[in-house]
């Protein structure tokens, strides 16, 4: 008995502390079709705050409900036949002691084509909602992993809910869980989508969008996936500039499979990955949500408005042509920066000596790379390589 209450206290202080007044009640309530910063703010807080456990478990579960009770109040169709729950069944067969059935639920709903000729065309735009719950008596709270994502696509959401003008192709909203267990949710859905997959034209994706790349890249948001189609590649170069933004690309394959695009690539549909990048912050009980750079996240969300608006409408949709150079000089330039700014940040990032000195080697090459505007494919494998040597070790 002593066990099971002890089990049980998190759960009743969640639920104890939720009933304290939400302080962004009134800017949560609000509807525009404009993507607003207090708006935001309030997702973030609500999200990251204590009625969701660090969005694993029961408060996984209560986030759900929370995202599905939001689409349900701008009237958007749910995703998955008559529900916004998709469930995700548990990888092994082994029964559970708590007798639950089923692993977790991803939630999505659609806005239909308003073109006849497109309106089976369907794109998506996708942010996960799961974190890392509690663990030792600590909750990690996820207030850029991934409450910024989902207070984007909440959004994003709201601004085509409520704009006259609808898209030509259908747009799936889609909030997937399991993310941080394998990324299970996101799989699952690719094997069973609610729609043909041949018809899906692009899928968006964004995780971390609220803080800065090893604190350093404070006006950058990274565009990953770029390579893997001319026709994304046009949208992306073409996109209006936002004041105070500056896109990175990268090549998805600098930084691995590190979210949730890895299943539709698997399928070869273009895709877009949007993140700011990890942090000091990045999965610690420490990612809060007074550490969020709201002006930040609302340009950020501005622009993925934005970009999902033209592929929804652009007449010819992306398609599968990928470069095997990445996105060439563009990336080039995107990790001089980075490498830079690091070496130039000691109290901000701290290198060990040899970290440092493969850092400043791996600048000049870079340089000497911009200089002559031209990257050899070898040397694209080495920027692989290096990328992931920084992510994995330094940062």
């Amino acid at each position: 008995m002593i066990n099971n209450i002890s089990n049980m206290i998190p759960l009743i202080l969640a639920i104890a502390l939720a009933g304290d007044p939400f302080p962004y009640e009134k800017e949560e309530a609000e509807s525009s079709a404009a993507i607003n910063t207090h708006e935001l703010k309030a997702h973030v807080y609500r999200l990251a705050g204590p009625e969701f456990m660090g969005r694993k478990g029961d408060g996984g579960e209560r986030a759900a409900e929370h995202i599905v009770a939001a689409f349900t109040k701008l009237k958007l169709r749910p995703a998955f036949s008559d529900s916004y729950f998709q469930p995700i069944p548990w990888l092994l067969s082994t029964p559970r002691a708590d007798g639950k059935t089923i692993a977790g639920r991803n939630v999505g709903c659609f806005i239909p084509g308003s073109d006849p000729a497109l309106a089976d065309e369907w794109i998506i735009l996708a942010a996960h909602y799961d974190h890392l719950g509690q663990k030792d008596g600590k909750t990690y709270w996820g207030a850029d992993d991934n409450a910024s994502g989902v207070a984007m696509l909440l959004e994003v959401a709201e601004a085509f809910a409520l704009t006259e003008v609808k898209p030509n192709r259908s747009i799936y909203f889609i909030s997937f869980d399991l993310e941080e267990v394998g990324l299970q949710g996101s799989n699952h859905f690719a094997a069973h989508p609610p729609r043909d997959l041949a018809k899906m034209r692009a899928f968006l994706v964004a995780d971390l969008l609220g803080r800065s790349m090893a604190d350093v890249m404070n006006e950058y948001l990274f565009v990953l996936g770029t390579e893997t189609s001319p026709g994304l590649a046009k949208a992306v170069s073409e996109a209006p500039t936002v004041l105070g933004l500056t896109t990175g690309l990268l090549g998805a394959d600098l930084v691995g499979t590190r979210s949730d695009y890895g299943a539709f690539r698997d399928r070869k549909i273009p895709f877009l990955f949007f993140t700011t990048g990890v942090h000091r912050d990045y999965h610690k009980p420490t990612d809060l949500p007074d550490r969020i750079e709201y002006e930040k996240l609302t340009r950020n969300s501005r622009y993925i408005e934005a970009m999902t608006r033209r592929l929804a409408d652009v007449a010819e949709p992306p398609r599968w042509e990928p470069a095997p150079e990445g996105p060439g000089m563009d990336e080039v330039a995107t990790v001089l920066v980075l490498f830079e700014r690091a070496l130039a940040k000691p109290d901000i990032v701290k290198l060990t000596q040899s970290q440092r000195q493969r850092f400043e080697e791996s600048r000049d090459r870079l340089a000497e790379i911009s200089r002559r505007k031209v990257m050899t494919r070898s040397e694209r494998n080495w920027l692989i390589n290096t990328g992931r040597w920084a992510l994995a070790t330094a940062f």
